[in-house]
């Protein structure tokens, strides 16, 4: 390898982790909505102490993505749901439809769960 390699090859480094080092930066701007001492808490409880802020931060932002990842899904069960029962009825029109507002429910929650392979059961007193 001659010096001239030797330079594009550091500069290709330095502008792979450049990326990165941006999104580090980011993340101690950003407020996640999972604050850090609930994330703070939970590591700890798993026997995780964390050191670096940012690791808490990515962390918060990861579960944030799989909450809203299961909220979105139970969402579609629940509009799949609904359009099955409007198209029985046969009597609602799409404006009315429009401003609809949804109901999170275990119907809706449960499928959405499954797919990440997690299982619930309503108890059997809970109608």
């Amino acid at each position: 390898m001659n010096q001239q390699d030797d330079q594009m090859m550091d500069e290709d480094i330095t502008t792979l982790g450049q990326p990165l080092s941006d999104f580090l930066l980011q993340l101690e701007d950003y407020t996640p909505t999972i604050p850090d001492a609930v994330t703070t808490y939970y590591l700890r409880n798993s026997g995780l102490e964390p050191k670096d802020p940012r690791l808490v931060r990515l962390i918060s932002i990861a579960a944030q993505k799989f909450i809203s990842d299961i909220a979105n899904d139970a969402l579609q069960h629940c509009k799949m749901r609904s359009t099955n029962t409007t198209s029985h009825s046969g009597s609602k029109s799409k404006q009315g439809t429009k401003d609809r507002r949804y109901c999170l429910t275990m119907d809706d929650l449960t499928p959405a769960l499954a797919e990440f392979g997690i299982t619930i059961k309503k108890p059997q007193y809970y109608v």
